[in-house]
């Protein structure tokens, strides 16, 4: 049986749960997932479990608070004024009410989806936005069951 190694592209059912326990992604059950390693779909902390893994591998592994997607930057939790959160929202949206806990997309420059922030604080001028990951600094859990390894 072949090996997971760098280049690997792979069928397999995956589960990622927080620091409480709930599922965040959960495959299992469902379709499977396919993905090819190092092209950034699992985070590289999760991907460097696999490798050598072969099909038919099940396994769960508890990593470390921030071992899968970094620490928490506190430079990353920021102030937007409303006057230009309207002008990078597109005028399609038309909704310019916010309330904390929701994702607010941010497009790039040339227009296209870029980056999400988590409305942090409400005020009449500014929206703080945290655009850590949502597991940024957590522990998490992995499950996974390798399918096939191509």
């Amino acid at each position: 049986m072949k090996p997971v190694d760098n280049a690997s592209f792979l069928t397999l059912h995956y589960r990622l749960a927080g620091p409480d326990g709930a599922d965040v992604v959960n495959t299992f059950g469902a379709t499977p997932a396919t993905l090819s390693l190092g092209e950034g779909q699992l985070a590289p902390a999760m991907e460097s479990l696999l490798l050598g893994l072969t099909a038919g591998h099940r396994e769960t592994f508890r990593l470390a608070p921030g071992a899968a997607f970094g620490a928490r930057n506190p430079e990353l939790v920021q102030r937007v004024g409303r006057t230009l959160l309207a002008q990078l929202q597109p005028a399609e949206s038309g909704d310019t009410s916010f309330a904390v806990g929701d994702v607010v997309r941010f497009p790039r420059p040339d227009g296209e989806p870029g980056f999400a922030g988590v409305v942090r604080e409400v005020a009449d001028d500014w929206l703080l936005f945290d655009f850590n990951h949502p597991l940024a600094g957590e522990a998490v859990t992995f499950e996974v069951e390798l399918i096939e390894v191509l």
